[in-house]
């Protein structure tokens, strides 16, 4: 129990008003980007509920509510009841896979007369509890291979979940507890593998009908076999702490390509590759013997990272052309400037950007874009809301509300890091760590950056769901941080 003191703060004066103003200012200008993507000229009442401002007026009436009836909890019940909660929305989402209701191409809402929820929106937070609870047990390290296989599998059961529902966006979220994962102390090598193969991916994919030189050798292949070597012998040095080993490895792969180069493009053309391929099997027995010989485990794991990693590349091409759906076979050939189809897959890319473009430095005030009053973009005011940001309030809007999601991130790593038990900090981690994926892939997909997954910008998309859920994962965490100092018998 909690025992009172005339010094110990209540609830309501240990909250982080900082961050419940940054969150305020967030849902206004969420509201006002939502007005400006949904007016249609002719319109006389943005606050009718039969418009979409006037239904998000209400949305975000019922988050603040929310948010206060999370306040008024005991911080100690998102603890106890972390994995009930978990189990809960696994059902839930278990069972939305197979609702009746399709709603573009997806399985992902409950129609419930005239209101539809995502589940997908809300598992986000009782995820970040249960990794919470599971990483803040007695004895919990996520170095130990039981351990960390423990903490995907928490993760991964949404996820899969989710992709059940045919909703890949909402699934790929989940990739961002690995940055929690990170913080606690998981392995940087794994969150670098993972780097690595997208690294992979894009640049064999991008540059695999390009050759190199006068020789028959794809330029994609050969650079990510090099890196592959390069990448191989940079984890030597890093974590077998061996230099001359490093510069052994270096030295052999680096010259035996440079020679066989040479030797395709000015004697005999043939393909490269296979011997990067010789190469790469030579660097895998050699790791394997230096394993065996010295005992030392690291060398086993690298030898894996390498075999891993050629693997992995030529699946990559199976992935993309005989797993993969059209759809977004051709959205990732467009984002790698493979295709240019601006009257299908890239068209909501390119009317963003040029609604983007058109707001210049200032913007063309608020309800003045044309681009997003004429409907040229599709989703303005769900997935491309932040289009509507740039052709009304220009560069400085749209930098000031970047801004006021920096500093959104950057609270709640204060916050994080203040807390005086594991269970907090972890849950921060990954509260922020959904904020962050969230408005990254986002904007960048806004941008022409990252792929288009779908996925809503915090506080700005219109909807319930998404609205809500982000209020869940904030406000279960300022309540917990609340409760950092309080006295308990």
């Amino acid at each position: 129990m909690v025992r009172p003191n005339d010094k110990q703060p209540g609830v309501l004066r240990s909250l982080d008003w900082w961050t419940i103003g940054i969150y305020l200012a967030l849902l206004i200008f969420g509201w006002l980007s939502v007005c400006g993507a949904s007016f249609t000229y002719g319109d006389t009442d943005i606050f009718s509920l039969e418009t979409r401002s006037g239904m998000q007026i209400v949305w975000i009436g019922t988050s603040v509510c929310l948010g206060f009836v999370i306040l008024m909890l005991d911080d100690r019940f998102y603890d106890t009841f972390a994995f009930i909660v978990f189990g809960l929305f696994v059902l839930l989402l278990f069972a939305t896979i197979f609702n009746p209701h399709e709603i573009k191409g997806s399985r992902s809402w409950l129609v419930l007369g005239p209101l539809r929820l995502q589940p997908a929106e809300f598992a986000k937070f009782a995820t970040a509890l249960a990794v919470a609870k599971l990483m803040s047990t007695f004895g919990f390290n996520i170095r130990q291979i039981r351990h960390f296989v423990m903490a995907c599998a928490v993760v991964f059961t949404p996820m899969l979940l989710i992709i059940g529902q045919k909703e890949t966006g909402s699934a790929l979220v989940y990739l961002s507890f690995f940055l929690v994962f990170y913080r606690e102390g998981m392995p940087g090598s794994i969150l670098f593998t993972g780097v690595a193969m997208v690294f992979y991916f894009v640049v064999g994919i991008k540059y695999e009908n390009i050759w190199l030189w006068d020789t028959p050798t794809s330029v994609g292949k050969f650079i990510v076999l090099l890196f592959v070597q390069i990448f191989t012998a940079g984890m030597v040095y890093v974590y077998c702490h061996d230099k001359k080993k490093t510069q052994l490895i270096l030295n052999y792969s680096l010259s035996i390509t440079l020679i066989f180069l040479l030797f395709s493009e000015y004697v005999i053309p043939f393909d490269i590759v296979w011997v990067q391929l010789g190469i790469c099997a030579a660097l895998i027995s050699y790791l394997i013997y230096l394993g065996l010989s010295s005992r030392i485990r690291d060398y086993f794991f690298i030898a894996l990272f390498t075999l891993g990693s050629v693997l992995f590349f030529y699946s990559a091409d199976y992935v993309l052309n005989g797993v993969m759906k059209e759809h977004q076979r051709t959205r990732i050939n467009v984002l790698l400037g493979l295709e240019e189809d601006l009257a299908g897959a890239g068209y909501n890319v390119h009317q963003s950007e040029i609604a983007i473009g058109s707001g210049g430095l200032l913007g063309k005030g608020f309800l003045n874009g044309t681009q997003t009053k004429l409907k040229f973009v599709p989703e303005q005011d769900t997935d491309f809301i932040f289009c509507t940001v740039g052709e009304e309030e220009g560069f400085f809007g749209s930098a000031g509300v970047l801004l006021l999601f920096l500093a959104l991130i950057l609270r709640l790593i204060h916050l994080a890091e203040r807390q005086p038990f594991k269970f907090g900090r972890v849950y921060g981690y990954c509260v922020l760590s959904i904020f962050l994926f969230h408005v990254f892939i986002n904007v960048g997909m806004v941008l022409g950056l990252t792929p288009v997954i779908g996925i809503p910008l915090p506080f700005f998309s219109y909807g319930g769901s998404s609205l809500w859920g982000f209020t869940f994962l904030l406000f279960i965490f300022l309540r917990i941080d609340a409760g950092r100092n309080l006295i308990r018998t």
